[in-house]
């Protein structure tokens, strides 16, 4: 909200004098009146390891974030560039390999990954698309820069949070809005419905779309239904679903029905147990081989899950300018490999100045932040990073922007404070690459916390692109 000087940024002068403007006990009704929209929607998320209870509302934030279009075109070029390159790589690693045989990402790296499908290899994919849907979390560096923090290739959560906070802000705060020119995104599911019709096999003209939800104890259950709603396609958990011939077909009380488009929020892992985990009762029997033989799409692809791997996120920047022959638009967070001596070596002398990640790991879970450490937990880190390099890098802590948040807004004594935010922008490949005007940002509610996952107790805010 502020330069570094100590004035107001431009964008924001309206929104501060509304907020100042309002009696402490409006902005406390129009809270009351947030939060109960939330909750009658069933806007929730879980908490998996809490004895508690699981399920809670999403916290949210009424101070929006704004983003400029001049800033928010630089991270529109970057983000196509990089799903471009990612999807590319996909396709040469499953097929013949060029970039391994290139040597600008190291084979071991690849074969390494536990996200890397055998399976995969030889098979050509609808349009050739890998990642229909992309989640890609930014920070903002103290010099203004977007920087990527990681990639979400496999089942990217989140979006019906940034659906939901929009309407949300809309109702709360009507008049503001309008005066603001924010760009739409509530276009969002039918441009998700567009791109999953068009990656539909050959022939299958009106194609029937479905969306695959491990069931109701998926911390984002919330999410698949809504979707599901928005596009008009069912919900579907795996014992709905059955195989024959290699064709995938719906039960449905008027008989069994074709299914050409599977929108899968199920990890490979658990989709097929005749192909992959035979424990799994999530997927459904025979679903790999009716992919193989081009009778259903799956999006995401199986596999994709390589190109989110935190440690070939280090790769990234070396896989657009192989592919791309351009210099990255968006840069990475400098990133030390642990499967590197040297670098190894550096991580584990430094680790209360770093952040350790698993590579596997989602939500925040699996990792270390240095700093914020006690010494049991580093030398406990320490002694995973020995055994196992492959599964964990290491990051400088960052210090990443801050944003405007009303704390305190269900007591008296209302204030507003720095928080630390990222942004979670969502990308659509299909026919074309759509990248949805905002994101979702996500807030460390927590005073000094540097985590933003809402499992960590973080929160979202809307994010408004101007037209500028």
């Amino acid at each position: 909200m502020f330069l570094p000087s100590g004035d107001i940024r431009e964008q924001y002068k309206l929104l501060l004098d509304t907020f100042r403007s309002l009696p402490q006990e409006e902005l406390l009704r129009r809270k009351h009146s947030a939060d109960l929209s939330f909750l009658t929607q069933g806007i929730t998320f879980t908490v998996y390891g809490k004895k508690e209870g699981t399920e809670r509302i999403f916290p949210y934030d009424m101070l929006p974030r704004i983003i400029t279009g001049a800033e928010w075109d630089t991270i529109e070029r970057g983000l196509i560039q990089r799903i471009t390159a990612l999807n590319l790589f996909l396709g040469d690693v499953y097929n013949e390999g060029k970039i391994l045989q290139s040597g600008a990402v190291p084979r071991e790296i690849v074969y390494s990954c536990p996200h890397f499908r055998r399976e995969m290899r030889g098979l050509q994919v609808p349009r050739n698309v890998y990642i229909a849907v992309t989640g890609t979390d930014l920070i903002r560096l103290n010099d203004g820069r977007f920087v990527v923090l990681e990639d979400n290739l496999r089942v990217p959560s989140g979006v019906s949070y940034m659906l939901s906070s929009r309407r949300v802000m809309k109702r709360t705060f009507p008049k503001i809005f309008r005066e603001y020119g924010v760009r739409p995104i509530e276009h969002y599911p039918q441009a998700l419905l567009a791109s999953l019709r068009s990656l539909a096999p050959e022939g299958r003209p009106e194609p029937t779309i479905v969306l695959l939800t491990p069931g109701v104890y998926n911390s984002a259950y919330f999410e698949h239904t809504y979707l599901a709603r928005q596009m008009g396609i069912e919900l579907v958990e795996g014992r709905d679903l059955v195989t024959h011939n290699n064709v995938v077909y719906m039960r449905t009380t008027a008989g069994l029905r074709r299914v050409d488009v599977i929108y899968r929020r199920v990890d490979d892992d658990f989709i097929d147990p005749l192909a992959f985990r035979g424990d799994s009762i999530l997927g459904v029997a025979g679903l790999f081989n009716a992919y193989r033989a081009g009778n259903v799409t799956l999006a995401n692809a199986f596999g994709t899950g390589l190109a989110d791997d935190k440690a070939l996120y280090a790769y990234v920047p070396a896989i657009i300018r192989y592919y791309m022959g351009e210099e990255p638009i968006l840069d990475n967070v400098e990133t030390f490999l642990m499967t590197d001596k040297k670098q190894r070596q550096y991580a584990l002398a430094n680790l209360d100045k770093l952040v350790v990640k698993a590579v596997g790991e989602s939500g925040g879970y699996g990792m270390l932040i240095g700093p914020h450490a006690s010494r049991a937990d580093r030398e406990d880190f320490a002694r995973r990073i020995e055994a196992n390099p492959r599964n964990y890098i290491a990051q400088p802590t960052l210090e990443f922007s801050r944003a405007p948040c009303l704390i305190n807004a269900d007591n008296t004594g209302t204030s507003i404070e720095p928080r630390h935010v990222d942004l979670r922008p969502y990308i659509l490949y299909g026919d074309k690459v759509t990248v949805v005007p905002g994101g979702l940002t996500r807030v460390a509610l927590r005073k000094g916390s540097l985590v933003v996952n809402s499992s960590q107790g973080g929160g979202s805010k809307d994010t408004w692109v101007l037209d500028d």
